[in-house]
């Protein structure tokens, strides 16, 4: 199984994948990271599926960070997608078949799988969801499909990217969710103005990008979190200075801070399941065996 990502060196998965070859069944299996510059050329990404395709041994792969360039750049060479993957436009699963490479898209799975697990109900919270790219776009298509009274009451999304905003809100709204606030921000705008703004109890999401690719937080270090926020970092490696500022504030605040940890495990789990066929719980005692064994190597 391959890994696509920017330093796929130093992630925990090696570990984590090593822990987790016994506990599968796949003592056979090894895990290969490819990585590629954050500006890579659409070449680079057809390659990398071309190699995936004719490598005899490859079941396929996990993709982070180029999902979206991915697919854009082999849409073509893919032999078939699921639905999310066609209404996202990316790609964060490639799997082996007889006849080619399946790209899929399983992030609207793994964040609400992750979510659950931070909190089984929104409803009665806002959120402030920082950041349109990807991972938030799988979060908000998550968070658009809950039932009425599981919902937020309501939710903004930021972004310095217009098209990244008007992306996401089109898809929001094919969902059915409407009634969302958009706000496009200046490059490196501090948004402590709509934290301040949130009641108490609302989840406070980074999905920026900030403190793993690059450094620094959406937030500026004065920033005041909602008493009772849930806050969630999507990243578990990093700098990480969003994490930091809401650990600071936990005590007073009594806040409830998460990493990117769980989110990290369901979204390997879900990729390992379908790369070899793989029945992997996603809850109850045979899930919490397979954190377990992750959380012992981090």
């Amino acid at each position: 199984m391959y890994f696509v990502g920017v330093t796929t060196g130093g992630s925990a998965i090696h570990a984590v994948f090593r822990a987790w070859k016994p506990l599968l069944g796949l003592e056979s299996a090894e895990l290969v990271g490819i990585d590629l510059p954050l500006d890579a050329d659409r070449e680079d990404y057809r390659r990398v599926v071309r190699f995936i395709g004719d490598d005899p041994l490859s079941r396929g792969a996990l993709v982070t960070t180029h999902k979206l360039r991915l697919f854009e750049a082999s849409r073509d060479l893919l032999v078939r997608l699921n639905d999310d993957a066609r209404e996202l436009a990316e790609v964060s699963c490639l799997v082996s078949e007889d006849d080619g490479v399946a790209g899929l898209a399983l992030d609207a799975v793994t964040s609400g799988l992750a979510l659950r697990a931070i909190t089984p109900d929104l409803a009665g919270r806002q959120v402030l969801l920082m950041g349109a790219g990807g991972a938030a776009l799988a979060l908000a298509s998550y968070l658009a499909s809950l039932p009425r009274e599981q919902a937020p009451t309501h939710v903004t999304v930021t972004d310095v990217v217009a098209r990244n905003l008007e992306s996401l809100a089109a898809h929001v709204r094919g969902r059915g969710a409407d009634g969302w606030d958009y706000v496009l921000l200046e490059r490196d705008q501090p948004q402590d103005d709509l934290l301040a703004a949130l009641p108490a109890g609302s989840l406070v999401v980074n999905a920026t990008g900030k403190g793993k690719d690059r450094p620094g937080s959406p937030l500026s270090d004065d920033a005041v979190f909602p008493e009772g926020a849930l806050c969630w970092e999507f990243n578990y490696r990093g700098s990480l200075e969003f994490l930091h500022q809401a650990r600071r504030q936990a005590g007073a605040r009594d806040l409830q801070v998460h990493d990117g940890w769980i989110y990290f495990v369901h979204g390997w789990t879900r990729a390992i399941a379908e790369v070899f066929d793989l029945d992997i719980p996603t809850e109850g005692p045979g899930f919490d065996r397979i954190a377990e064994a992750a959380r012992e190597v981090r």
